[in-house]
């Protein structure tokens, strides 16, 4: 028979598929996955219940339910002053995972480059090969994560076609500064190229403050700005997201998202728009309970022998693994950790595209229930000497 695909069959199973199964097996508690083990706000389950009885459950438009293109609208400027016009400059998309697809194929054509920054959310590199084009990765460097000037200004070129920058940062935590996203919108702006702007994580920072790219002089028409309601309402199976861009992108979007889905569940996208339109308290209670999962579970980490690198954002925390003395690199450590303490992360490894990635550390997620976060720590207490004794 004729070969598949050759970029997807040559895929390997996804390290998340492998840990997620391992968990299951010795029926470890998985810190692996970031996704709340808690449901979101009751009153956007009820508005996605009630909006399937009154009669609107056909093709809603193609770029979203006016409702929610408008609150996308209002959202955008009440945190961060962007005057967005919700008709054309707002697509509303299955999940952020599509938008990001939808926002490449607009974008690419075979042959062009897209600087990435490692490590990265694993589908980014497949996507860009997907459509032909070349990732560029500029790794930043820990535990800082901080931006290394010189590689990033070398890995722009006359066939940049756009970078792909995701702050708040999956897996690191990093929240890009004024300072380091003035950098990049230099380099955009001066390659003629493009932003597409993963922030998925933007209502989930910790101290720092989430800053969009598009809101930096000149990147108004430059940037496409990816929204999650899965992570901002703590609801990731509904798969809503939404990119904000100019209207010369989002057309051309629009007819990419048209190929890949078309549209999004209507009575979802009615209950994000409530959501979008919470008082600011919400978002605000949102992120400090999340940070105190993350001091909950980085002081219990600390507490068993790690090191923590900083986190100003998002779900994860990434610890090193080298003050435990395990002999290993990440992945078997993971594997360790699953079969002997019973509680399972993910090796950071898998976060990069290139070759020689650091095998030191690991990313734990903590939007868990604390007495999950505390049950974890006091596993890895009890089962870490056998490990690392073996």
């Amino acid at each position: 028979m004729k070969p598949l695909n050759s970029l997807l069959s040559g895929l390997p199973t996804t390290i998340f598929t492998v840990m997620s199964a391992l968990a299951v097996r010795h029926d470890a508690i998985n810190l692996g996955q970031g996704f709340p083990d808690t449901e979101g706000p009751a009153d956007l389950i009820e508005a996605a219940a009630a909006a399937l009885r009154d009669g609107r459950n056909q093709y809603p438009p193609l770029t979203g339910v006016p409702e929610l293109r408008e609150a996308v609208a209002r959202a955008n400027a009440r945190f961060y002053d962007l005057a967005i016009d919700p008709a054309r400059e707002v697509i509303v998309t299955s999940g952020a995972t599509e938008a990001l697809a939808a926002s490449l194929m607009a974008l690419l054509d075979p042959g062009d480059e897209v600087v990435v920054l490692e490590p990265l959310y694993d589908t980014y590199v497949p996507m860009i090969r997907a459509l032909g084009a070349i990732p560029r990765p500029v790794r930043l460097t820990p535990p800082h994560w901080s931006l290394p000037r010189a590689e990033l200004e070398a890995a722009f070129g006359p066939r940049t076609k756009a970078i792909l920058l995701n702050s708040p940062m999956n897996p690191t935590g990093k929240v890009f500064n004024r300072d380091e996203l003035a950098v990049i919108a230099d380099l955009v702006a001066r390659h003629d190229a493009y932003a597409i702007c993963d922030e998925v994580y933007e209502h989930l920072t910790f101290g720092a403050r989430h800053i969009p790219l598009m809101t930096l002089p000149d990147m108004r028409e430059r940037c496409l700005r990816i929204g999650s309601a899965g992570k901002s309402f703590s609801l990731t199976g509904w798969k809503v997201g939404y990119i904000t861009a100019p209207a010369t992108l989002a057309g051309c979007v629009a007819k990419a998202h048209q190929l890949l889905t078309f549209t999004t569940a209507p009575n979802l996208q009615r209950a994000v728009a409530m959501g979008l339109d919470k008082e600011t308290d919400y978002f605000a209670t949102l992120a400090s309970d999340m940070r105190a999962k993350r001091d909950l579970l980085s002081e219990g980490l600390r507490g068993v022998g790690f090191d923590i690198l900083p986190c100003d954002g998002s779900y994860f925390v990434v610890a090193d693994i080298r003050p435990t003395g395990f002999a290993g690199d990440d992945v078997a450590f993971c594997r360790a950790m699953t079969e002997r303490c019973r509680v399972t992360a993910i090796p950071v490894s898998a976060f990069y595209s290139t070759e020689d990635a650091p095998g030191h550390l690991v990313r734990f997620a903590f939007c868990k229930r604390e007495e999950v976060l505390a049950e974890a720590v006091a596993r890895l207490r009890a089962g870490l000497p056998d490990l690392l004794g073996a």
